[in-house]
């Protein structure tokens, strides 16, 4: 911590040295302070969009999940009661054996 008077009056030098003038640190120190707050709210939406898509189960009716799950069956995989990552791997495995 700064404690004395001088060390304070150096700090302040320092800055004023830095940034040329009086008037550029508040204007930092805005954008700065705007910079901190578009980061935690794209970090908010990032975690709930994260929680969304852990909590959501992913929707079976889907056009690109018809064609996923005829494409599976017409390669012998049984998609009953399968979600589509699920079919998504066995797709994977079943193309890899056959290479």
């Amino acid at each position: 911590m700064i404690d004395s008077l001088w060390e304070w009056l150096i700090v302040g030098v320092v800055i004023l040295a830095l940034f040329g003038s009086a008037k550029k640190i508040p204007d930092f120190a805005r954008n700065l302070g705007r910079a901190t707050g578009e980061f935690k709210r794209g970090q908010t939406e990032i975690q709930q969009e994260i929680k969304k898509s852990l909590l959501e189960p992913e929707k079976v009716n889907t056009p690109e999940n018809e064609k996923l799950i005829a494409l599976a069956q017409s390669m012998g995989i049984e998609t009953s009661g399968k979600d589509p990552k699920q079919i998504k791997v066995e797709l994977s495995e079943k193309l890899k054996s056959d290479n």
